[in-house]
C-alpha cells in the first residue's frame, strides 16, 4: 500500500494528455497539481507551452507556473526550491499534491537530489563558450566524446550548456562527469544507485503516429490562438533568456511574424522540432524503471477508465 508521505507523479511526452488526466485525478482526489515542466514557470508564455488554461486552473490548484519573466533565467535550483514550497502550501491545507509534466531532469532531482559537482569557474565556462561558438557543436561534443563517451551519449550535439558543463567539469577534476554522477549515484544504470524519495509514477504513452498527429493538430491550434501575437509580445516586452529561449516554437513562431516563413512552413518546422523533442522525452522516461505505463486515453470512457485505475495505483480511492 502506498503511504501518504510518497510523491504522486504523472509523467509523459509532450502531447501526450497529461493535462487532461491530472485534472480529473486531482479533482476526484482533492488534489493540487504541482508541475514538472521547465517552461511553464515562464509569465505570458501561455499558448506557446500549453499552459493550463485559466478554467483549468480555476477547477484545481496549481502551482510552479508563471514564476519568473521570459527575460529571466530559471534554475533547476529555484524550480526544487518551487516545488518544497507547493508541497509545504498543499499540506498545510490538508491537500494532497500530484506533480505533472514531461521535464525529466526536473523529475530526476526532485526525487533523487541535484548532483552539483565542482563550482562553476567563470573564467573557464568563457573560454570553453566561445570555442563553441568558434569551433562549433560537432567539434566540442567530438571532444566530449574523447574524454566522457557516457555523457556524450546522452547529451545532443547542440545542448550548448550541457556540453559545456562536461567538459568544464573535466577539465576542472581530470574525471568525466558520468563517472562523478555514477559515483555520487544519480546517474541513470548506476550500480547501487539510491532508491530517493518514495513515490508513486504513472507514464503516459502514447503510439508514435498517433503523438505525431497529435502534435501537428496542437501546433496549427496554438498558431490559431494567437501565438504570434504572445511571441511578439514577449519580444518587445524585454524578450527571451538563455533558459526560456529553449521553449519549442517560439523562434519559428516569430520568423513566422517577420515574414521569413510562410504559416504551413512554420507548422512543419514546429512540428518537427516538437516530434524531436518527443522522442527525446521518451528516451529519458523509458529510463526510470518505476514508472508504470499507462495508455493515453482516447476517448471520455477511457479518459473515465484511466482515471480510476491511477486513483488505486496512487492509493487515492
Amino acid at each position: 500500500m502506498a503511504s501518504a508521505d510518497q510523491l504522486r507523479v504523472i509523467l509523459g511526452a509532450t502531447a501526450s494528455g497529461k493535462t487532461a488526466l491530472a485534472l480529473e485525478i486531482a479533482a476526484r482526489a482533492g488534489a493540487e497539481i504541482v508541475s514538472l515542466d521547465s517552461m511553464l514557470v515562464y509569465r505570458g508564455m501561455d499558448i506557446g507551452t500549453a499552459k493550463p488554461s485559466a478554467a483549468e486552473r480555476a477547477r484545481v490548484r496549481h502551482h510552479a507556473l508563471d514564476l519568473v519573466a521570459p527575460h529571466e533565467e530559471f534554475t533547476v535550483q529555484q524550480y526544487l526550491a518551487a516545488a518544497e514550497s507547493a508541497l509545504a502550501d498543499a499540506a498545510a491545507r490538508g491537500a494532497r499534491a500530484l506533480f505533472v509534466g514531461g521535464t525529466a531532469f526536473y523529475y530526476k532531482t526532485l526525487v533523487h537530489g541535484l548532483f552539483r559537482g565542482p563550482d562553476v569557474d567563470r573564467e573557464l565556462r568563457a573560454r570553453l563558450e566561445l570555442r563553441f561558438d568558434r569551433e562549433g557543436a560537432a567539434a566540442l561534443h567530438a571532444e566530449l566524446a574523447r574524454v566522457d563517451p557516457r555523457a556524450a551519449a546522452r547529451i545532443h550535439c547542440n545542448d550548448r550548456k550541457r556540453v559545456v558543463r562536461a567538459l568544464e567539469v573535466f577539465e576542472q577534476t581530470g574525471a568525466p562527469l558520468s563517472d562523478l554522477q555514477r559515483e555520487w549515484g544519480w546517474d541513470d544504470g548506476a550500480s547501487g544507485a539510491p532508491a530517493g524519495r518514495a513515490r508513486r509514477v504513472i507514464e503516459l504513452v502514447v503510439p508514435v503516429d498517433e503523438l505525431d498527429r497529435r502534435i501537428a493538430e496542437r501546433t496549427r491550434a496554438m498558431l490559431d490562438a494567437g501565438w504570434v501575437e504572445e511571441a511578439l509580445r514577449i519580444r518587445a516586452e524585454g524578450g527571451f533568456s538563455a533558459t526560456s529561449r529553449q521553449a519549442l516554437g517560439y523562434a519559428e513562431v516569430l520568423r513566422l511574424a517577420d515574414g521569413e516563413l510562410g504559416r504551413a512552413d512554420a507548422v512543419a518546422e514546429i512540428a518537427l522540432r516538437t516530434r524531436q523533442f518527443a522522442r527525446r522525452q521518451r528516451t529519458w522516461l523509458r529510463k526510470f524503471e518505476e514508472a508504470r505505463r499507462v495508455a493515453s486515453p482516447e476517448n471520455e470512457q477511457d479518459l473515465a477508465q484511466r482515471v480510476d485505475e491511477v486513483l488505486e495505483w496512487f492509493d487515492w480511492r
